[in-house]
């Protein structure tokens, strides 16, 4: 006879629990709900599983002997599992360093961990061999061979600096970034011509070029210049004011954060993690 698990395990709590009301509410179910399963385990058995009279429940002697045998069963089944997954390769998540500490790691930690392969988070900018990584989230604009493409956000950049820096000066059109030093960025053109400010003065750049985009906001905190941030990625340093975007206008695109996967990789856990990273592009932090 074939009997359903999830009525052995509902089973198993009443006779551990000595209450149908505490198994329901150790398994999140209502007490009618688990009354119901034993009834159909019952007639499924033909044969009574508890002394009704008795308070708390008592099982009969020979369903104590079958509540034993599923608590061992179920356990095996949960060692099994977890010798399962802790022999299963974990899935390599490569990510560029600032997207990797501002947009990913808040993230991650609510990725669905139970059934799902462990993740190895590899920062890099590097577009690597595709054999190197199973996810990889890197900045473009669509097109790499031989790999699927899951867009994330677009990239967006506006001017952020210091409170300090700006000290009582208010900062009203862009031309008036001409009297601050900026840190380099090869969009900065770019955003003024969005912002459609003809410069009548050239811009001054400060002499050190910062590899990546936490560097640049860390010398914005520290007043050495204005920096081209993503207001989506230093969202945190704008609510606590620890630097300021005084212009509306923000560059967005044409590239975007993607996530990519080797398109001949037929495996499931790539794939549900790029879906899951694409679904949390939309959701808040």
């Amino acid at each position: 006879m074939r009997l359903p698990l999830e009525s052995l395990r509902i089973f198993e709590a009443c006779v551990s629990t000595g209450s149908f009301a505490r198994a329901a509410e150790q398994l999140c179910l209502t007490p009618a709900a688990v009354s119901l399963r034993i009834r159909t385990l019952e007639a499924e058995l033909g044969q009574p599983l508890f002394e009704r009279a008795a308070r708390p429940v008592v099982p009969t002697p020979a369903a104590a002997l079958l509540a034993a045998r599923v608590r061992t069963a179920l356990e095996n089944v949960a060692g099994a599992i977890d010798e399962f997954q802790a022999t299963t390769p974990p899935l390599r998540l490569t990510a560029p360093p600032t997207f990797a500490s501002r947009w990913l790691a808040p993230r991650l930690a609510r990725y669905p961990s139970a059934g799902t392969s462990p993740i190895e988070v590899d920062v890099s900018a590097d577009v690597r061999d595709p054999s190197a990584f199973d996810v990889a989230i890197r900045t473009g604009r669509g097109g790499w061979q031989g790999l699927e493409e899951y867009p994330l956000v677009p990239v967006e950049v506006t001017p952020m600096l210091a409170p300090s820096l700006l000290a009582t000066r208010t900062v009203i059109l862009p031309d008036a970034l001409a009297d601050f030093e900026l840190l380099p960025h090869p969009d900065w053109h770019a955003w003024f011509r969005g912002a459609r400010c003809e410069l009548s003065r050239a811009l001054r750049f400060v002499a050190i070029d910062y590899p990546t985009h936490e560097l640049d906001a860390n010398a914005a905190l520290a007043g050495v210049g204005v920096a081209l941030l993503s207001p989506v990625l230093f969202r945190p340093l704008l609510e606590k004011g620890l630097l300021i975007a005084p212009f509306s206008y923000v560059l967005s695109g044409p590239a975007w954060h993607f996530a990519l996967m080797r398109a001949d990789d037929p495996r499931l856990a790539p794939r549900q993690l790029c879906e899951w990273l694409r679904e949390q592009a939309h959701e808040p932090v």
